[in-house]
């Protein structure tokens, strides 16, 4: 059965200069893929309308278009116009729109301090809809629309990523996107994610499984500084996926570590949660990025006690007890003083796993013998503990991410490790 075509058309000419990064097209495909339809392109297109009709005249041609952006009240918003534009509609005033987004105009100029007749124009632009619009409701003063363009429907959403999930579900119910996804079987998903294999040795790994079938496909992609293969079958292909997902267990076993897609600092956590472990982590290089990915993790101060940040060796020695003469001997960045860290930071945070940070992220700082990328990391429980040298590739900003992942695993090994030796 042949999936519904659909294409995401993403406008803002912010997005297409690089000052901000995409994150609805993304998010759009992936749910896309999940109800069953075939993501065949996403289109970052500037606010230019001209190029903005070009894009939305191709969107049009698929079963579903979704486009997201500009729905707001000034000059540059040009989505709807646009889209009535491609699709032969004419434009009319939604006169119920109109006193919902007015109502919430005059609240937000009185809020502010300003006249109402400072929103008035903008609050009329952005009732007008193309003929025949639905309208999804409004997140601030951005109405959502589903246009039935007969072959297509099209879906029209804000740009801001939290007001467009938002009012994703109500797209859903509306009649014209739910005949497209009538005639949709959502595909088998499966993810195997793996740590410490390179991207060939995972291809090659599929290749000599027998790749690909009928009604699968299989891709690598490096994600995160992991790798992940994802398989996407339909009801023809369901069978060699779990074919080639057991064969790339069998040979690549020893870096898998999950086959969902919860980060790994959430599985950290839940593996410390479940053997009543607290967590701590004292970094330098990383200047705070593994407690982030800790903490973005919802529920995390049940395990997760806090981390301390030692940049200069004053605050090593201060706050964490790591030893003058050890980083006179061995200097900040070397294994002893990481398992140092480490150290200090279980004893004096009162946690049972700690896990540490230190490097040379660049781009200045290095020696021949400590040269820029060179990355040490500790991480000590109460059965053990586990060090590690890393050479990192990449500037400053890869140095530190690439690390702070490393740690993260370093804790999810060492804690499985732990587990199987108990088990």
């Amino acid at each position: 059965m042949t999936r519904p075509r659909a294409v995401v058309v993403v406008t803002g000419s912010e997005l297409v200069r690089g000052d901000r990064t995409d994150r609805n097209g993304p998010f759009l495909a992936r749910e896309l893929l999940r109800l069953g339809a075939e993501p065949a392109r996403i289109a970052i297109v500037g606010d230019d309308p001209a190029e903005l009709e070009a894009a939305l005249g191709e969107g049009l041609e698929a079963d579903l278009c979704v486009v997201s952006g500009g729905l707001g009240p000034t000059h540059d918003d040009r989505t709807v116009e646009m889209v009535a534009r491609a699709a032969g509609l004419a434009l009319v005033v939604d006169p119920a729109l109109e006193a919902e987004i007015e109502a919430f105009s005059r609240g937000l100029a009185a809020r502010l301090n300003r006249p109402y007749a400072d929103f008035e124009a903008g609050v009329r632009k952005q009732a007008t809809l193309p003929e025949g619009a639905l309208v999804l409701g409004l997140a601030g003063t951005a109405p959502g629309l589903v246009v039935d363009a007969v072959r297509c429907a099209v879906v029209v959403l804000p740009g801001p990523p939290g007001e467009l999930r938002r009012l994703w579900p109500r797209a859903l119910e509306a009649e014209p996107v739910r005949r497209v996804f009538d005639a949709a079987v959502p595909p088998e998903r499966r993810v195997l994610r793996f740590y410490g294999a390179s991207e060939s040795a995972v291809a090659r790994a599929l290749d000599e499984s027998g790749g690909e079938g009928e009604g699968l496909a299989a891709t690598v992609c490096a994600r995160e500084f992991e790798i992940h293969v994802d398989l996407v079958a339909d009801e023809r292909g369901r069978a060699r996926a779990g074919e080639l997902a057991a064969s790339l267990r069998e040979r690549l076993g020893r870096w898998l570590f999950a086959e969902d897609e919860r980060p790994v600092e959430e599985l950290v956590l839940e593996t410390c949660r479940a053997r009543g472990l607290s967590l701590a982590a004292a970094e330098s290089s990383t200047g705070g990025l593994v407690a982030a990915r800790l903490t973005s993790v919802p529920g995390a101060s049940d395990v997760f006690v806090g981390g301390v940040v030692t940049y200069s060796n004053e605050l090593k020695r201060a706050l964490l007890g790591v030893p003058a003469e050890l980083l006179e001997r061995h200097g900040a960045v070397s294994a002893e003083s990481a398992a140092a860290m480490a150290a200090g930071a279980r004893a004096r945070l009162g946690a049972d796993v700690s896990v540490a940070v230190t490097g040379i992220a660049g781009p200045g700082g290095g020696t021949r013998e400590k040269p820029v990328g060179l990355v040490y990391l500790h991480a000590e429980g109460p059965d053990g503990s586990r060090g590690l040298e890393l050479s990192l590739p990449g500037d400053r900003d890869a140095v530190r991410g690439r690390a702070t992942v490393a740690a993260l695993h370093l804790v999810r090994t060492l804690l499985a490790q732990n587990r199987d030796e108990h088990a």
